[in-house]
Order: C-alpha cells, then sequence, then structure tokens
C-alpha cells in the first residue's frame, strides 16, 4: 500500500484538507484552519464526546460529534450553519443554568471557557431559559491546601478526570451518581484534602470552569532570582504566542514568576556546563552558541617508572587519540548533550536559533547542565519551571514545532552518532522523517514488557530508560540506556517477543521506528545489519551470564548488603587486618596522593567489603549523567569518557562512594573538574592496596565464586 493511500481528502466549510485515514473531523478542520469549539477535553486528552459543543453537519441525519467522528474521502462538512449555531447555543444554555456566573476562575483571570464560548455564540446568563435544579449541589471543599472545589461549577465534563487518570495515573477522581446526581468525586468520596490526591494541579489546569482552581501560588519566583536582565511577563503576553496557545490563562496566571523574560547580550553566557538548575530556556529572538569548554579528555592512570618497592602511578589527562582504551572498535562521532542539536565530538560547538528548547532533562529531572550556552547576538528567551514546561508540553501547537525542528535538524545526526547506524544514507533519513514517531513517557511509565510482540525499535532522545528482565520471583536490572541508547533490536531481529521490560526511569522521549522500517534498513544496509547482529549476540551473552550467575548466587543475602551487584570486590579479612591503613596509604601513594580506597564498608561473615569501585550490575553511577560520559565497558568495566563536564553526579549517585571528582592543572592555570573512580591498578600485576598488605588481608576477588566458597564452607579456597 502506498503512501497515497492511507490519506483521503474532504470538503470542510469550502475547504479541501487531505488528511490520514483515521482522523476525525475535528483534527481535519484543526488542519484547514478551520476552528470548532469544544469543552471536553483538551489538545492531550482523548476525545470522549461529552460536551456536544463540536457538533457539524456532515451530510448525515443527526448532527455528528466532530472530535469523536472519524472523517471519509470525500464527505463535505459544515461548522457554522444556523441549525448547528441554534444547536449549540442550546447546548450553553443547559451548562450555564446552574453555573455560578462568574465563577472562581471567570473572577480570577476572565478565562472561563463556557463563560467566554457561551459570550461568542452570543450566550450570557440572563438568556438562559431553564430553570435551576431544585436539589442543591454538594457544598465547596476547600479541604486541600492547594486546590479549591467549587461543585456548582462543575459540567461534568470529565477533563478532570482523564487529566488524573489518564496523564497522571493517580486514578483520584471519578464520576459517583447518577443522573441528575451525579458529580465528580475523590477516593471513596472522601474530601480532597483527605484523599490520595498528590496536588499536582492536573485536574485543575485540564478543568475548563472554576469548578477547580489554584489556591496559591505553587513554586519559587524566578523574579526573585534575577540579575539585571530578567523581566516579568504578563499573562495577556504570554497567550498571545504561539507556543502557549490554549495554554490555560489561569494556571499562567496564577503562577506568575514561574516563567520570566531574560535579555542576554552577545558573548553573555547564560548556563554553564555542571553546574546545577532546575530551568528550561525557549529562544524567543537571538542566536545562541551551545558548547563543551572542558577538555576532550578523560583520567587515565599510567606506571610512575620511578622505581622502588612499591610501583607508583600517575594520574593525569588524557585524549582519546593518545589513550585508546581496549575493546573500543568505534570511535565517538558526537557528544549528546540536553538540545535539540547534537555536538560533533572533534569540534564541540553547534548553534540555538529563534523556537529553540533547551535543558529539558535539567528542568524535567533537574539534572546537571549539559553544555554551556553563550549568547552568539543579542538574545531574549523564556526561562520557565517545571510546572510550566509540563503544561507546554502537552500542547499540540509546541508539541508540533519540537518535533518538526526534531526532524529536519537532528533525526540524522542522532541516529548515525549511534555506531552501528553511521552508514544509513541521507535518503533513508528523510524517507523516516514523516515515519518516525516521538513519545513521551513519565517516571516509572511502561514503555514495554518482557514477552510481549516486538512491533517496534526504539532510539533514547531525552531522558534514561531501565532494562530489567524477570529471574524467578525477582527483577534483575541489565541497563541503564542514556539519551543516544536503544532497544528493542533483539525482538525484531528474532521477528518475536520481547526480551525485557523496558521502562522510563525519569521524564523520557523515545524516536519508536516501527517494524517495517527497522526491516527495510537492514534490507538495505547490509553493513547495518551485520552491526546490529553483533550488538545483539553481545548483549544476549551479558544476558546468559548474568542469568547463571543469579542461579548460581544466595540471592537474599547478596541482595540485602548490595554484594550481588558487584563484578569485583576488595574484602579485607578482619581476624587478619590489624587496621594498620598499609592498604589505604598505598593507594594514596600510587595515585599522587588521592586515595581512592577506604577501609569501610558493608560486612559479610568475618570480611569487610571495602569502598573501591565494585564494577556494579546494576550501575547507579550512570543514572543522570548529562552528557553520557560514564558508562560500562565490554568487559564490565565502569569507564568515564573524555568529554566528561565535572558535575559530579556520578560521585553522588554510587551507593558506595567509590567515585570522587579532582581538579586538573597546573598553577596559573584554568583548573578542569574531572569524576574518576578505582580502575583495579590494571596496568599493574595485582592492586597496590593488596600488594602493600602486610598481613594477607586484602583480596580482590570475584563475588559469587568468593562467597559461593564461604557459604560452602570453604574459606581456604576463598582466599586462594
Amino acid at each position: 500500500m502506498s503512501e497515497h493511500d492511507h490519506m483521503m481528502t474532504l470538503t470542510v466549510d469550502g475547504i479541501e484538507v487531505t488528511v490520514p485515514h483515521g482522523t476525525t473531523i475535528f483534527d481535519a478542520a484543526r488542519i484547514a484552519g478551520v476552528p470548532i469549539p469544544t469543552l471536553c477535553h483538551q489538545q492531550n486528552q482523548v476525545p470522549v464526546a461529552v460536551c456536544r459543543i463540536c457538533v457539524v453537519d456532515a451530510g448525515e441525519r443527526a448532527l455528528q460529534a466532530a472530535c469523536y467522528r472519524e472523517a471519509e474521502p470525500g464527505m463535505v462538512v459544515k461548522t457554522n450553519t444556523e441549525p448547528i449555531l441554534a444547536a449549540r447555543k442550546t447546548l450553553y444554555e443547559l451548562m450555564l443554568t446552574d453555573h455560578p456566573s462568574p465563577c472562581i476562575r471567570q473572577q480570577q483571570s476572565g478565562d472561563c471557557e463556557l463563560e467566554m464560548q457561551a459570550a461568542r455564540a452570543g450566550v450570557t446568563p440572563a438568556d438562559v431559559r431553564f430553570k435551576h435544579r431544585a436539589v442543591p449541589v454538594l457544598s465547596a471543599d476547600d479541604s486541600s491546601p492547594s486546590i479549591h472545589v467549587d461543585y456548582s461549577a462543575c459540567i461534568l465534563c470529565d477533563r478532570c478526570v482523564r487529566g488524573c487518570s489518564e496523564i497522571r495515573h493517580n486514578y483520584v477522581i471519578a464520576r459517583q451518581g447518577k443522573g441528575y446526581f451525579a458529580t465528580i468525586a475523590f477516593d471513596a468520596n472522601a474530601p480532597m484534602g483527605n484523599s490520595t490526591c498528590v496536588s499536582c494541579g492536573e485536574c485543575m489546569v485540564s478543568c475548563p470552569t472554576g469548578a477547580l482552581t489554584n489556591k496559591k501560588v505553587v513554586g519559587q519566583n524566578l523574579l526573585e532570582q534575577g540579575n539585571g536582565n530578567v523581566f516579568s511577563v504578563e499573562t495577556e503576553e504570554l497567550l498571545a504566542l504561539p507556543v502557549f496557545k490554549n495554554v490555560s490563562g489561569t494556571f499562567l496566571e496564577l503562577n506568575k514568576g514561574a516563567v520570566v523574560k531574560r535579555k542576554y547580550r552577545a558573548g553573555e553566557t547564560i548556563v554553564r556546563e555542571g553546574e546545577n538548575g532546575s530551568t528550561a530556556f525557549y529562544i524567543l529572538d537571538g542566536e545562541a552558541d551551545v558548547m563543551l569548554e572542558g577538555p576532550r579528555s578523560h583520567v587515565a592512570t599510567e606506571d610512575d617508572t620511578t622505581g622502588g618497592l612499591l610501583k607508583k602511578m600517575r594520574s593525569k589527562l588524557m585524549p582519546l587519540t593518545k589513550h585508546h582504551r581496549d575493546e573500543e572498535v568505534n570511535a565517538p562521532t558526537h557528544i549528546r548533550i540536553d538540545a535539540p542539536v547534537d555536538l560533533p565530538y572533534n569540534d564541540p560547538i553547534a548553534q540555538l536559533g529563534a523556537g529553540d528548547l533547551f535543558g529539558e532533562m535539567t528542568c524535567m529531572s533537574f539534572y546537571p547542565r549539559s553544555a554551556t550556552v553563550r549568547a552568539k547576538t543579542d538574545l531574549v528567551a523564556l526561562e520557565m519551571l517545571r510546572n510550566v514546561l509540563d503544561v507546554m508540553q502537552k500542547n499540540k501547537t509546541f508539541r508540533a514545532q519540537l518535533e518538526a525542528n526534531y526532524r529536519g535538524r537532528a533525526l540524522g545526526t542522532h541516529l548515525r552518532s549511534v555506531p552501528i547506524f553511521s552508514t544509513v544514507s541521507d535518503e533513508f533519513i528523510d524517507e523516516l522523517r514523516d515515519k518516525v514517531e516521538l513519545i513521551r513517557y513519565a517516571p516509572g511509565q511502561l514503555i514495554c514488557e518482557e514477552g510481549e510482540p516486538a512491533d517496534a525499535f526504539f532510539l533514547i532522545r531525552i531522558g534514561f530508560v531501565k532494562v530489567s528482565q524477570r529471574r524467578g520471583t525477582e527483577d534483575m536490572v541489565m541497563a541503564y540506556l542514556p539519551r543516544g541508547g536503544y532497544f528493542g533490536e533483539m525482538g525484531l531481529l528474532a521477528q518475536g517477543t520481547r526480551t525485557a521490560t523496558c521502562s522510563a526511569l525519569d521524564h523520557v522521549e523515545v524516536v519508536r521506528i516501527l517494524a517495517p522500517e527497522f526491516h527495510s534498513m537492514l534490507d538495505r544496509f547490509s553493513d547495518v545489519r551485520l552491526n546490529i547482529q553483533k550488538a545483539a549476540a553481545q548483549r544476549q551473552a551479558e544476558n546468559v551470564q548474568q542469568h547463571e550467575r543469579a542461579n548460581n548466587e544466595p540471592l537474599n543475602q547478596f541482595l540485602a548488603q548490595g554484594l550481588m551487584n558487584a563484578q569485583s570486590l576488595l574484602v579485607l579479612d578482619l581476624e587478619k587486618c590489624t587496621r594498620c591503613d598499609q592498604c589505604v596509604r598505598a593507594c594514596a601513594d600510587a595515585h599522587e596522593g588521592v586515595t581512592r580506597l577506604l577501609r569501610d564498608g558493608v560486612r559479610f561473615d568475618h570480611f569487610l567489603v571495602a569502598t573501591s569501585c565494585r564494577q556494579c550490575r546494576d550501575p547507579l553511577c550512570m543514572v543522570g549523567c548529562p552528557v553520557g560520559s560514564i558508562r560500562r565497558r565490554n568487559s564490565l568495566e565502569v569507564i568515564i569518557e573524555d568529554w566528561c563536564v565535572g558535575c559530579g553526579l556520578c560521585a553522588t549517585n554510587c551507593p558506595y562512594g567509590n567515585i570522587t571528582v579532582h581538579e586538573f592543572g597546573d598553577k596559573g592555570e584554568k583548573k578542569v573538574r574531572k569524576a574518576t573512580s578505582c580502575d583495579l591498578c590494571r596496568d599493574l600485576a595485582e592492586p597496590s592496596c593488596v600488594y602493600a598488605c602486610p598481613h594477607d588481608a586484602a583480596h580482590r576477588v570475584k563475588p559469587n565464586e568468593f562467597f559461593a566458597a564461604i557459604l560452602g564452607g570453604n574459606p581456604d579456597l576463598a582466599s586462594k
């Protein structure tokens, strides 16, 4: 079936429009530029045709709900005839019958959707012909500390219900009662303040009237953090911007200070790599350079041939070209950052312009800044907090702009930056642009589940994805995949089922390539097929190896102390150890006075598991790295790549304190911060700490073999 066969043409108010099959009349009219009013769904919600305000004449016996009725080829739709306008006026009158006009929302910000739409249709409260209900509605609920509930303003559109359930997955709000007595309710009809509501505000943002309103401003005020270039923005000014189209005016009005306008002169730094932050920036005017200022080099430890009984190691910064790591076949081509572009490895600088958004991961997940952004020209940008960005990302106009920017500027670079796809042609990228899907997932949300049919391949654009497999009655984390990572290829190669469960660790956006396009790519590019088959075979071998280890180890005991995660451990026999600290001093002597070992840690029997890198199977250190510079090699060793920005998040995340951040640079030079960890003294026959122990108390061991011998009653075997 050709692409043409997937499309159809219809006429809306005399305008011909071509849309894919399955498009609703409402969306077809929107594409044609014909507005149709609606109250019962927002752009980010599934239409349910409850309010019927969107009725249109589709040439059938009765008027049709445009938001729910699918368009058909050759259909002639009328949206603005006298019968349609009369039907809408009657519907507005019915909803205004018991509506307190003006409601709280209309009083606060003048944007109650019901009252505004009714006024545009020529209906005022004085025009209502129907009597108020005889039975009074529930009284107002003021029990929540953040949201006021006015049942009299509720029109039972269910937008709050779907916002709570479909978008936030909190499942607190639902309908109760039938017919005349139907209302919304929280949990089992509890007061909102006593329910399981987490005050996320989704219901308040979704509500079209004053039934659910914000009682106070939530969050910090960016106006209080100004340095001379920050200006307040009026709600009307924001609503006039296309990116804020259809965003709740009430929300913006009650959260003033959560979005501000900033002006920068050419050459002024907007954000700096490695710094902490909590905001995102949307460029309104001007251009900016996004770059990495730190050198592309990693901490390398080399043998210092000065002689002596104890060999010393010297730590210094080395570029990848001078210190090539074993097993590294494909050199990096791009560095992935928190922006709509990736940075070329050899020249890490790119440009951002009007319409670009940067800082999404920092804003949504509070990760450190991934790059330095500097104004190339005089620049004006909106800076916003998480609550504003979250609302904007649900707006179809804003989402469409972001997706268009990604498809046009970044898709090809993103795909080719993955080594196995580096040879994909420009022609194929052009074919993919309109076929791939960009899908967002909330923290903890399931992306695909082990055992279900494999139907797509996924490339991660934003965030971290947790990959796990079922091991008996427990789930084992196989990997944390960062931006630029991919998954789903193993099930597609076998044309079978998913081999692992993948879920969003934080706020995640993925590029989904459906099975037909994936197989087309493999058929057209034999080297891509070969590369992806090798990568899949390697992942499968690692999975089998981990499965065997899991089956041979005492899970409950190891999991309780974190030992199950380790690939290599430094253990101290406390019956032999005299607490002389020779191991700690030897580590410091071998690494220019900075020890990477602490004689502290968890205990198992009479052994102390010292604080040194365990090469964890569940490497939490990788989670949140803003540039993806910390990863695992094929040998399972955790390494830190050249483009580390020294933010220290990996050191914070390591549950055993085994990663540290050090400054490098001679006197008079600008200091460079880089993360480093124990490298097992890999260039020496045995680690310095083990070599220096005078009592044979320190041993570097493989935990599964060592503890299996201990539990099997053979401690002599364990110490060998």
